[in-house]
C-alpha cells in the first residue's frame, strides 16, 4: 500500500515495528509463533538468555526445527562464556528490523528483558568506558558490606536509577555507581537525554499479563517443574561440566540456571534450589510488570482471552499496509 506524495507520485508507507512483551511465562512466544505462521511478520527476540547457545530448556527456547521454518532473530548468537550488552542488542536488533523491512515484512519484537527494551524505546546514554580500577573498588566494598548496602548508596546518589534496579542486581548496581563516581552525574540524568533508535518508526506495543496475579504465580511454578521434567537439571549439569563457565558469567546468572548451578556447587539441596528458582522467577515477573507499566506504555492483553482478537487486529492492519 502507498500514499500519494507531491506531484501525485506514490510513496510507499513506512512499515511499522510491533512489540509483544509481558512478564515471563505469559505465552508471548506461543502468540508470536501462531501469528508468524499466518502473517508476514518476523520474530526478533528481546530476551537476554535466548542469545546463548546451550541454554534451551530453562529459557523455553523455541525448537530448532520451528526456527528453521519460521525465522527467529537474536537467538543462539553467543557462547555462554560471552557477555552480551544492551548496546550490542540495539545494534543487532536494528539490523534485524532493517532486514525485515527490506523484505517487506514487519518485525515483531518479542520478549521481556527490560534493559534491552528500554535501550530500544528510549535510547542508550553516552556513558563512560568501564574502569577496571573503579569496578574493583566497588566490588571490594560489596564484598564487605553486601550489594544491598551499595544499592542504598545508589538510592542516595541516583534515586531514579535505584528504583529500577533490584537490590541484589550486582551488575547494574555496579555500573550505575560507576557512572555516578566517574562522571559526577546521575545515570538516570544521562539516560533521559537520549533518543530512541526507533524514533520516526511507527511502533505498536502490546503486553500480556493475566488479570489474576496468583494464576501467573501458579503457572510459573508449574512451568519450572515441567522444565525439570524435560531435563533442565541435566542441561545445567552439562554447562557446569564444561569447565570454562562460572557462576559469575552473565549466562549463568539467568533465573533458574543460577539456582541449579548453586545446587551443583553444593551450596544447598535440590529442593531448596527448585524453591528458590520458582521464587526468583516470580520476583522477575513482578519486576517486569512494574517496569513495563513505567516504560513501555503498551496495550494490555489477557493471555487467556485476547489472542484471537489481537491476531485479527494485527492481520487487518497488515492488510491495510498491503502485506
Amino acid at each position: 500500500m502507498s500514499s500519494t506524495g507531491r506531484g501525485g507520485a506514490a510513496v510507499p508507507l513506512q512499515l511499522p515495528v510491533f512489540l509483544l512483551t509481558g512478564p515471563t511465562g505469559t505465552g508471548k512466544s506461543d502468540w508470536a509463533i501462531r501469528l508468524a505462521e499466518a502473517a508476514p511478520v518476523e520474530i526478533v527476540s528481546v530476551d537476554s538468555a535466548l542469545v546463548y547457545r546451550g541454554l534451551d530448556i530453562g529459557t523455553a527456547k523455541p525448537a530448532r526445527e520451528l526456527r528453521a521454518r519460521l525465522p527467529h532473530h537474536l537467538i543462539d548468537i553467543c557462547d555462554p562464556t560471552e557477555s552480551y550488552s544492551a548496546g550490542r542488542f540495539v545494534t543487532d536488533a536494528m539490523a534485524a528490523i532493517a532486514a525485515a523491512h527490506a523484505r517487506r515484512r514487519v518485525p515483531l519484537l518479542v520478549g521481556g528483558t527490560m534493559l534491552y527494551l528500554r535501550a530500544l524505546l528510549k535510547g542508550l546514554a553516552p556513558l563512560p568506558q568501564a574502569s577496571a580500577e573503579l569496578r574493583r573498588e566497588i566490588d571490594e566494598r560489596a564484598a564487605r558490606a553486601g550489594w544491598p548496602a551499595l544499592h542504598e548508596e545508589l538510592a542516595r546518589r541516583d534515586p531514579e536509577a535505584a528504583a529500577r534496579i533490584n537490590r541484589n542486581d550486582s551488575q547494574r548496581i555496579q555500573r550505575a555507581l560507576e557512572v555516578c563516581l566517574a562522571t559526577g552525574r546521575r545515570l538516570s540524568e544521562l539516560q533521559r537525554a537520549t533518543v530512541s533508535p526507533l524514533a520516526g518508526m511507527p511502533l505498536q506495543a502490546w503486553a500480556l499479563a493475566p488479570r489474576n496475579r496468583p494464576v501467573l504465580h501458579q503457572r510459573l511454578a508449574e512451568r519450572f517443574h515441567a522444565m525439570l521434567a524435560a531435563g533442565f537439571l541435566d542441561e545445567v549439569r552439562a554447562l557446569h561440566c564444561r569447565g570454562d563457565l562460572t557462576a559469575r558469567h552473565p549466562s549463568m546468572r539467568a533465573v533458574g540456571y543460577r539456582q541449579l548451578w548453586a545446587y551443583l556447587e553444593g551450596d544447598y539441596g535440590l529442593a531448596d534450589a527448585v524453591a528458590q528458582g520458582i521464587a526468583a522467577t516470580r520476583q522477575l515477573a513482578k519486576r517486569q510488570l512494574t517496569s513495563m507499566r513505567a516504560d513501555t506504555v503498551p496495550r494490555w492483553l489477557d493471555p487467556d482471552t485476547d489472542e484471537l482478537s489481537w491476531n485479527r487486529d494485527v492481520q487487518r492492519e497488515l492488510l491495510q499496509l498491503g502485506l
